[in-house]
C-alpha cells in the first residue's frame, strides 16, 4: 500500500549509513523522510517541525535512545516512536514501553517487514487507511445512521431485506464486505438511492 506523503518521518541514528539506507527506503514506500546523526539535537527539531513518526536507535554517543525519547516525551506526548537496536536486551525493552513506544526493532532488519511495521504503527494511529477499509466503514457508518433515523432494529431490517441479523450487524461494523446485491436490497428497505449508502466518499 502506498504511503501518503503527508506523513513525516524522523530518524535519528548516530550512523550516517543507516539514516540514508532508511531513508531511501521510507521514501520509495512515500513518505516524507529527514534524518538526524546527533541525537542532541532531535528535541529542537521536533519543537521546530511537526513529524509523525520518530524512528530511534537505542545505542549512540552523546545520548542514548532512552534519554533522548524521555526529553523528547516532555515535548510531544503523541508523536508515534519505533525503536531499533543491534543490542536488545529485557530491560530496554521495558524501558521503551514505559514512554510509550510503538514498537521495538532489532537490527538487522528485513526492510520489507521493517516498511509494514512502520505501515502498521501509523495505521494504529490513525494516519495511514486502507481505501478499502475506508469505504466499508463509511458504507457501513451511513446504513446505521440511516437505519437509526427510520427506527429500525436490525431484526426489522433483517425481514426487510431477507438478510440475516449477524450479516447486517457485520455490514455496519465493517467487518463485512456487502455485495452489490446486499447493499441494494437495504437501499431499497431504507427507501434511499444506492448512492446514497456511499456518502461522499
Amino acid at each position: 500500500m502506498a504511503a501518503a506523503p503527508h506523513i513525516r518521518i524522523l530518524i535519528v541514528d548516530d550512523d550516517r549509513d543507516i539514516c540514508e539506507f532508511m531513508t531511501t527506503m521510507l521514501e520509495a514506500a512515500g513518505y516524507a523522510v529527514e534524518s538526524l546523526c546527533d541525537p542532541t539535537l532531535a528535541v529542537d527539531r521536533i519543537r521546530e517541525h511537526d513529524y509523525h513518526l520518530l524512528i530511534v536507535d537505542l545505542m549512540m554517543p552523546r545520548m542514548d535512545g532512552i534519554e533522548l525519547i524521555q526529553h523528547i516525551r516532555k515535548v510531544d506526548s503523541d508523536i508515534s516512536i519505533v525503536v531499533f537496536t543491534g543490542y536488545p536486551s529485557i530491560e530496554t525493552a521495558v524501558d521503551a514501553l514505559k514512554l510509550n513506544v510503538s514498537d521495538y526493532v532489532r537490527k538487522p532488519f528485513e526492510m520489507e517487514a521493517f516498511r509494514e511495521k512502520i505501515a502498521e504503527v501509523l495505521r494504529k494511529k490513525g494516519l495511514l487507511r486502507n481505501p478499502e477499509e475506508e469505504l466499508h466503514r463509511a458504507i457501513g457508518g451511513n446504513i446505521r445512521r440511516i437505519r437509526k433515523e427510520r427506527e429500525l432494529t436490525l431484526k426489522q431490517l433483517a425481514r426487510r431485506t431477507s438478510l440475516s441479523v449477524s450479516l447486517l450487524s457485520q455490514i455496519e461494523r465493517a467487518e463485512s464486505s456487502a455485495s452489490v446485491s446486499s447493499l441494494y436490497k437495504i437501499a431499497v428497505a431504507l427507501g434511499v438511492k444506492l448512492t446514497v449508502l456511499f456518502g461522499e466518499f
